[in-house]
């Protein structure tokens, strides 16, 4: 690309590359400069003007976003995502429902490392998303990119990122009771979650907190989805949760997790409905490590143990004030 100041007579033909004030009028940058913009120009008493041209084998900003665009969502309705038009060299990668964010990440990095004025800008891996919410956004740097390097992008990334819906539609929620426990506390909360993913509480049932009657509400659960809160925080994995869910026929695949608040998590599951047991902090809205596994359930992306041990980096969130012990605290199952 050839990139400077021009005498405004030679300029017609190239795209303006600052943004003119005249008076009354504004050039954009980004403008393609034709007779009338010349004639502007020259009338107020501008001898020069910075702009850029295209050299053979380029393509425009706009064209190039939009083709870089196409390449990671070919199939728009299919990959739940839905493009904007380009502006400016740019297009926004827009979730056309709730949603987590499915991504080939090595891809991606390969598509940012074709030229540095080729561009893609996500949310996280596995973010979840609500209708309308940006998932990513391409931007083209330049007023234009060498052709080869755009191909090199589109390959990279052809079809490298989507939007996984939700598979499950309803959920059971099991609460452990205690003497002075919180009870109902956090049926709000989890029921907001599940709205959010598209899902419907559709049963609660209230049980002593005790693996024999916890085991049975497992074993009569119908929902898609079965969710456990104890009345008091799972500290082993012999604990009343976890050993209940075995007890009513099922598998504990994981119990405890490298997010704060959210250690206290235990996932599995029975026939081929799985099993959450959520930690306390899930009954305040705030973000916590729970969010990560629901979301990724709810919408049909398995999780391993490996993938839960693998959320640490990153899952220290921010502190909540329902959390019976801060961190700075000594108190030591709070989550």
């Amino acid at each position: 690309m050839k990139f400077g100041p021009e005498p405004v007579a030679e300029a017609q033909g190239a795209i303006l590359a600052h943004s003119v004030d005249l008076g009354g009028r504004k050039l954009k940058k980004g403008v393609l400069i034709g007779a009338d913009e010349v004639a502007a120009l020259t009338a107020a008493g501008l001898p020069h003007v910075i702009v850029a041209r295209l050299e053979p084998g380029e393509v425009a900003e706009n064209a190039a976003a939009d083709r870089l665009a196409r390449a990671l969502v070919p199939d728009p309705d299919a990959a739940g995502l839905r493009l904007t038009q380009a502006f400016t060299g740019r297009v926004n990668l827009i979730a056309d429902g709730p949603g987590v964010v499915v991504m080939d990440t090595d891809r991606l990095h390969a598509l940012n490392r074709a030229h540095p004025m080729i561009t893609l800008a996500t949310v996280p891996p596995h973010q979840q998303m609500t209708e309308g919410g940006m998932v990513g956004t391409v931007k083209i740097i330049a007023y234009g990119v060498p052709g080869a390097a755009l191909d090199a992008a589109c390959a990279a990334g052809q079809g490298a990122i989507r939007l996984a819906r939700p598979a499950l539609r309803s959920a059971t929620l099991i609460v452990t009771e205690i003497p002075g426990g919180a009870g109902d506390k956090g049926r709000k909360a989890i029921a907001g979650r599940l709205e959010a993913l598209g899902m419907m509480l559709d049963t609660v049932e209230h049980v002593q907190h005790r693996a024999e009657p916890l085991a049975q509400a497992i074993a009569r659960a119908t929902s898609d989805l079965i969710l456990i809160l104890t009345g008091s925080a799972t500290s082993d994995p012999a604990d009343v949760g976890p050993s209940a869910l075995m007890a009513a026929g099922g598998r504990v695949a994981r119990f405890g997790m490298p997010v704060d608040p959210g250690n206290l998590l235990f996932l599995g599951d029975i026939g081929e409905r799985p099993v959450i047991g959520l930690p306390g902090c899930a009954r305040s809205p705030a973000l916590n490590g729970a969010d990560w596994v629901l979301s990724r359930i709810a919408c049909g992306i398995p999780v391993s143990g490996d993938d839960i041990a693998g959320m640490g980096v990153g899952g220290l969130l921010k502190e909540i004030p329902t959390r019976p012990q801060p961190r700075a605290g000594r108190g030591r199952r709070d989550t």
